[in-house]
């Protein structure tokens, strides 16, 4: 088995996309709109992080689901990006509309991380 897509639901997927591009440095592989559906894909590497249109979550699951949303406390999932330079990437990350959780500490096993949320309430990680 290999781990393919992580899917992130949301209300506006191009705004969503742009975020990325902007705060972490990603590049669009997709985008597509059917049926007032709107599906994009970012290269990550080999696991696809995609982002879709939260009317095809209602579709999904129709008896419910927990949006994400910035005013509310976070889902308890987070997608980490991998940095040689961590400071810089959180630095970059507010810049672009991202809400500081943890600045850049450095861990008792030496690796350097800092948490975001992104402009939907996503929790990101940034890892050395």
């Amino acid at each position: 088995m290999k781990f393919g897509y992580t899917i992130i639901w949301v209300d506006d997927v191009v705004k969503t996309v742009e975020f990325y591009e902007k705060a972490f440095g990603l590049v669009r592989r997709t985008i597509r709109e059917q049926n007032q559906i709107v599906w994009a894909e970012m290269e990550t590497g080999d696991t696809t992080l995609a982002f879709s249109s939260t009317n095809e979550a209602q579709t999904l699951f129709p008896s419910g689901f927990h949006a994400n949303d910035p005013i509310q406390p976070p889902s308890l999932i987070q997608i980490s990006f991998i940095t040689p330079d961590v400071a810089t990437a959180y630095m970059k990350a507010l810049g672009a509309g991202a809400k500081t959780l943890d600045a850049p500490k450095r861990q008792p096993w030496g690796q350097m991380i800092a948490r975001v949320r992104d402009i939907n309430g996503v929790l990101v990680s940034l890892v050395s």
